[in-house]
């Protein structure tokens, strides 16, 4: 096995697990501890990993922009419950924008099964995911493209979301506080979200329950900005409470 095979096989099982044993992956992969130990290294100079005494466990900053490859491998359970729920919200004709995050990749898959849809939205991914649908219309933003979080970002990308109105708009976020409001790691992905949000008559927040009591580094709106949050888990009593004070409706698994 490459070294690069074993990094990402490493990766997936931090993903997974939170936390990696140094002898345990020697024996697994029939390699040397120090060999191991350069992995993880690797790893921790990505921004993936923290390595502990005898091991890593997963960086979960949320001020971390990670590849959308490793986005979509985490909480996939979570992130496929969002996207069965959102596919009930949505009708034949509707007109959506998604953003480029890796819950709207998982949303894209799940509305398959409707007919005409148009979809606005800056993510390569969603777009390649999407090139079958020949009855619907897909609309790619522009912009300039970022490798990492395969999507297209900038002032083209606002430009282009602020010439069109679309029934409902989902987007996602690495953090959702009560005080602070919903947040991302990185400018110009917040920015874009904020667009959609202002481009669409629902404006949905697709946010899974690990982003809960979370604050990233730029914000992209408050509460009040939305109109619906979808989640995986019903929330605290507290987040039900300041939901329906602000108008939200929350749509979480029953």
């Amino acid at each position: 096995m490459l070294a690069i095979e074993r990094r990402k096989e490493i990766l997936v099982k931090l993903q997974a697990e939170r936390r990696v044993v140094v002898s345990e992956l020697s024996q697994s992969y029939g390699v040397s501890e120090e060999t191991i130990r350069r992995d993880l290294e690797r790893l921790e100079n990505e921004g993936y990993a923290i390595k502990s005494y005898g091991g890593a466990v997963l960086n979960e900053s949320t001020n971390m922009e990670f590849s959308l490859n490793v986005r979509k491998n985490r909480n996939i359970v979570g992130k496929q419950q969002i996207a069965k729920l959102v596919s009930r919200m949505v009708h034949d004709g509707d007109r959506l924008m998604l953003d480029a995050s890796s819950t709207a990749v998982y949303i894209a898959r799940a509305l398959k099964e409707k007919r005409n849809l148009v979809v606005i939205t800056n993510s390569i991914e969603i777009i390649m995911e999407l090139l079958d649908m020949t009855d619907w219309n897909v609309l790619s933003t522009g912009g300039a493209s970022r490798v990492s979080s395969c999507a297209l970002v900038g002032p083209q990308t606002d430009q282009m979301l602020k010439s069109y109105h679309v029934d409902k708009a989902f987007i996602s976020c690495k953090g959702f506080d009560l005080h602070a409001g919903f947040t991302d790691s990185d400018v110009l992905h917040a920015n874009n979200k904020k667009t959609m949000l202002e481009s669409a008559k629902e404006r949905v927040l697709v946010v899974d329950s690990s982003k809960f009591e979370e604050t990233a580094f730029v914000s992209i709106g408050m509460l009040t900005d939305l109109t619906t949050v979808v989640t995986d888990k019903k929330p605290e009593d507290k987040w039900l409470q300041a939901f329906q004070a602000a108008g939200v409706t929350c749509i979480y698994p029953e």
